[in-house]
């Protein structure tokens, strides 16, 4: 992209000035009349150079311009500003340029092989089978599912995993809870365990239980009968969950169960594992590790006293079979309350020759709904919480993925009903989806399919400072994905989309044929009216793949992209 070739440009130029490793930073101006591209790297080395930092600029520019580097690199211009500043503006060809390799890329447009086809695994969700998914479940679908495209759009082979606690006592707590209502429904007075799961889900569990095989399980002194409403429990809310994950247009390769660890010995082998390091020790009747030798707070119990296994351990088992299947870059996406665990499984991770900083992990903050700057509780199937499902019911899939998405994981999100249920410009979602549907209706009425061959276009028409601000905004798009990736940090495509959408809609209304004529798309000049119909398909390219990309629907029809009166009624197209 230009942006590299410039920063590519002046890294060698500034070799030359005897700068053995350069670091430059180019920014866009926020006046557009000052270039397309600026940089203060004149300025940061006065004091290396010993030199004035206008004296540097000025130097770095007559490099460039002197030997006619810059023409190479797509430059029209290199300007020393002020103190010390140097502005790049770039030739026309260049920037129109970009709506060509748009066209010509298409759905690719963005993607590029920096991981270099190897595996990743990210693992998210992995609510436990004990009740419906609540919201910070739905938070890390999104990220999770936002961030593993993000990955395969940057050349990681991503593998989906989704890691059900089907052991321990939670689900004792749940097999539990279930008898106490199944017993209920049969007439029989018994109270729920005070630890127990009150919603109404586990009730509906219950009654099903008792149409299928009525009085069955009163009497159950082997426990059969509680070991039977366990499998039933589990089973019946992993179907609950995976409705939810469907409907929310996530999906995953595999789902890896807890139980299985036990199951097929990997826990007990873990352990004799922990124990041949010399690292384990008893205490207190309990066996623990040293964590500490690896920069835990305190060491951790591993097997308490009673025999039974922390929740540590059989994490430390699920993060070797990890390592074993190849995954040797892995990234979890789960709640800040995990924070506490990161420490620990990766020291007993070390403690077995696994490598320091394995595996990564992506923590998000709690979620809130509020309506009216009060905070909303309206689920009754899950008992205390909002589930996903009440929330996707309420403001449909491409608004919760949205709103779950455009904070910063490590942000407390407030998802405010009021703007959520906006369906005008003011809400982000609908912004960049008009946008796009905008875009396709120009071309409905242009009669134009969109298929357009850029080597027939003369794109040098699209000269004008709107239409080369926006093509320089969709050229971002690659450099974006890549950085997003790279960080782990979805919320940042929201941001360009939002930033983007809004110039379109700019560039829309500005070639309103009543108010600016010579900026309409749909001119009579028929070179012109195809240069501009190749900007609006690329535009159309990019909005869409952005969308998609965050697994949001980009419509290319909503009524309110007709007409401002009416709420929007998108036709999706992915």
């Amino acid at each position: 992209m230009s942006q590299d070739r410039i920063r590519a440009l002046l890294e060698v130029v500034l070799r030359e000035m005897g700068v053995s490793e350069p670091q430059v930073h180019l920014e866009r101006p926020r006046d557009p009349s000052h270039g397309d591209w600026a940089s203060n790297v004149a300025m940061t080395l006065a004091s290396t150079l010993r030199r004035p930092p206008r004296a540097i600029a000025e130097e770095i520019a007559g490099k460039i311009t002197g030997d006619g580097a810059g023409v190479d690199h797509g430059l029209a211009a290199v300007e020393v500003a002020g103190p010390g500043f140097l502005n790049f503006r770039l030739s026309t060809d260049v920037v129109t340029g970009t709506v060509g390799r748009i066209l010509n890329s298409d759905m690719d447009f963005g993607r590029s092989d920096a991981g270099g086809g190897e595996a990743v695994m990210v693992e998210f969700v992995s609510a436990n089978p004990t009740g419906l998914l609540h919201l910070g479940h739905g938070r890390q679908a999104a990220l999770g599912d936002a961030l593993s495209s993000l990955l395969e759009w940057t050349g990681w082979k991503v593998h989906r995993e989704f890691y059900y606690n089907d052991a321990g006592r939670q689900i004792d707590r749940l097999a539990e809870s279930v008898r106490a209502r199944y017993l209920q429904a049969l007439g029989h007075e018994v109270s729920l365990p005070e630890d127990g799961y009150h919603g109404e889900i586990v009730s509906e569990i219950a009654r099903d239980l008792v149409a299928l095989e009525g009085e069955a399980w009163v009497e159950d002194p082997e426990g059969v009968g509680l070991e039977r409403m366990r499998r039933f429990a589990v089973d019946r809310l992993r179907k609950e969950q995976d409705l939810d994950l469907n409907a929310f247009r996530v999906r995953f390769d595999e789902y890896f169960l807890e139980s299985s660890l036990y199951e097929s010995g990997r826990v007990e082998a873990t352990i004799g594992r922990l124990r041949e390091t010399g690292l384990a020790y008893e205490k207190d009747g309990a066996l623990w590790l040293s964590t500490t030798e690896y920069g835990d707070q305190k060491d951790r119990v591993m097997v308490k006293s009673d025999g039974s296994p922390t929740y540590f351990l059989p994490d430390v088992a699920y993060h070797i079979t990890k390592w074993e299947r190849g995954f040797h870059s892995a990234i979890n996406v789960q709640g800040a309350d995990h924070h506490g665990t990161t420490a620990r499984v990766r020291a007993g991770l070390q403690a077995l020759g696994i490598r320091a900083g394995y595996p990564e992990w992506v923590l998000h903050q709690m979620v809130t709904v509020e309506r009216g700057g009060k905070e909303v509780k309206f689920s009754k199937r899950a008992g205390d919480y909002v589930t996903l499902r009440d929330l996707v019911e309420e403001v449909g899939v491409d608004v919760t993925r949205y709103f779950f998405l455009m904070r910063k994981p490590e942000a407390h999100l407030v998802f405010d009903l009021d703007w959520a249920m906006d369906q005008s410009d003011k809400n982000p979602v609908y912004k960049a989806q008009y946008a796009h549907a905008r875009m396709c209706s120009i071309l409905r009425k242009a009669g134009h399919s969109g298929e357009i061959d850029p080597s027939r276009v003369r794109l040098e028409r699209l000269d004008s400072t709107v239409e080369k601000e926006l093509i320089q905004q969709l050229d971002s798009f690659p450099e974006l994905v890549e950085r997003s990736a790279a960080l782990r940090a979805p919320h940042l495509v929201c941001d360009w989309l939002e930033q983007t959408a809004g110039q379109v809609n700019s560039w829309y209304h500005a070639g309103n044929p009543t108010r600016n004529p010579e900026l309409a798309v749909l001119v009579d000049d028929a070179e012109l009216r195809l240069a501009r119909l190749a900007l609006t398909t690329a535009i159309r390219v990019v909005l869409r793949n952005a969308l998609n990309l965050l697994g949001i629907d980009a419509p290319e029809r909503m009524e309110r992209s007709e007409s401002e009166d009416t709420a929007p009624q998108p036709e999706a197209s992915r």
